[in-house]
């Protein structure tokens, strides 16, 4: 199992959602965050030299998928948030050792 952690931007969530339901995902988690990137939360061509940074509202999303459902998961993500502009976020993924559904008692692949 793996699981898939993105930041996006705030516009996206309906984009990210329909995206990831649409490559199989069951499940997911979202929480509005503040963050900021290699631009510390910066316009494109001003330094953050000398400012704040500037912490920006964004989303993450958090999916636990299977092992082989992993990629097409990530690039409907990567997909459906990207608008060309700095900031559009950023996706990771970690392997999960283990998972168990709370209600049934399944547990790995069959909890996901």
């Amino acid at each position: 199992m793996k699981l898939i952690t993105a930041i996006v931007g705030a516009g996206k969530l309906d984009d990210v959602t329909r995206a990831v339901v649409d490559a199989g995902a069951r499940g997911m988690t979202v929480a509005e965050v503040r963050g900021f990137g290699e631009q510390y939360g910066h316009a494109p061509g001003t330094s953050p030299a000398g400012r704040a940074t500037v912490l920006l509202p964004k989303l993450r999303v958090d999916i636990v998928v299977r092992d082989r459902d992993a990629a097409v998961v990530v690039d409907a993500i990567a997909e459906s948030a990207a608008t060309g502009v700095i900031g559009d976020g950023k996706i990771w993924v970690c392997p999960v050792d283990g998972a168990r559904r709370i209600r049934t008692g399944e547990r790995d692949d069959d909890a996901v």
